[in-house]
């Protein structure tokens, strides 16, 4: 890894990380892909985009319970699809090592280097293409969804209310984003240290905590809106009534009368509090959670994504798959492709 310093002052050459935890170097690229699929612990589910090619390929990695690590080293295109539905799923941050690497994510694309990393949601597919064929270095860096939704809820006094979506580019090069690479690089010399002392799965998850916290405050999401200087309190009757209403009512047609009524007040102070506390619309509120919900079916199941989204409430598919490649960058038919 090339750093260049807090100061511009050059690079410098940092080792390669996790280089006490060789898990394979193997000379076919399924040794990679098996290789990945085991660390990360079957959260992802890795192929080939083309034809599998020759030259070196190297995984180190450590694994824990909620989260997991890699240092990949492969000249191979690779499509990661991340587990999503009801367990939640993870998220992956990609950062590049050595050469670079071009990134996709639906319709959005990154080049991965020392200045670019990739933020990966839960339920989304990523394409990876060393540039120029050649043997790259990258780190993959897996979050479970409920550590993202605790650090959440220690910043904002509440739990996300549907699922937290990452910008997928983020800046290491501009100050937050240069926090972000200053925690994964402690991070990688905790894991690389011979010290039993930083072997402790405690000092592991407390850096593990800083750094998903960095990442909430760094990187721009679908609840940035939400995060203010400190804790705030807990929700008012009136919008935990109107939370639960929608929530059991979700399959159902719900307009803004319906919602104010459950919640015994007026529409615009249904309105208020739900800019004021969570930052969008009631309505807003309503969709985005539904396609959540949408796109979390299409991923667990069978059924036609038609059939899915008339089963929460969708009354025109035109206007829905504008809706869901919105917030998820792709259409409906490209998530359905996945499964």
């Amino acid at each position: 890894m090339v750093d260049h310093g807090p100061l511009g002052k050059g690079p410098t050459i940092v080792p390669t990380p996790l280089r006490h935890h060789l898990i394979t170097r193997s000379q076919n690229p399924a040794d990679l892909l098996n290789a990945a699929t085991r660390l990360f612990g079957g959260s992802i589910a890795a192929s080939p985009l083309d034809e599998l090619c020759g030259g070196e390929h190297e995984l180190r990695g450590v694994a824990a319970h909620d989260f997991a690590v890699g240092y990949f080293a492969s000249p191979l295109d690779v499509r990661v699809a991340t587990a999503g539905g009801r367990a939640r799923g993870s998220y992956f941050v990609n950062i590049g090592v050595s050469g670079a690497v071009s990134a996709s994510c639906g319709a959005l694309r990154a080049t991965l280097d020392e200045t670019t990393a990739g933020v990966v949601n839960p339920g989304d597919t990523q394409e990876l293409r060393p540039l120029h064929g050649q043997r790259t270095g990258f780190l993959g860096l897996r979050i479970d969804a409920a550590l993202v939704d605790q650090e959440f809820t220690a910043l904002t006094g509440h739990p996300p209310v549907s699922t937290v979506r990452f910008d997928f580019a983020l800046d290491l090069a501009e100050p937050k984003g240069r926090a972000v690479r200053l925690l994964v690089r402690s991070l990688l010399e905790q894991l690389d240290s011979q010290d039993p002392l930083f072997q402790r799965a405690e000092l592991r998850r407390s850096q593990l905590r800083c750094l998903v916290t960095a990442l909430l405050l760094a990187q721009p999401h679908s609840h940035t809106g939400q995060l203010h200087d400190g804790p705030r309190p807990g929700h008012p009757r009136s919008l935990r009534a109107a939370l639960a209403f929608i929530e059991a009512n979700l399959t159902e047609r719900i307009g803004l009368g319906d919602i104010a009524n459950a919640a015994e007040c007026s529409p615009r102070t249904l309105s208020s509090a739900f800019r004021g506390r969570l930052g969008l619309s009631p309505m807003s509120y309503v969709r985005g959670l539904r396609l959540d919900r949408i796109r979390e079916d299409i991923l667990t199941s069978t059924d036609p994504v038609g059939a899915i989204a008339y089963r929460w409430g969708v009354s025109h598919l035109g206007r829905f798959a504008g809706q869901y490649r919105a917030r998820f960058a792709e259409l409906p038919s490209a998530t359905a492709s996945r499964r």
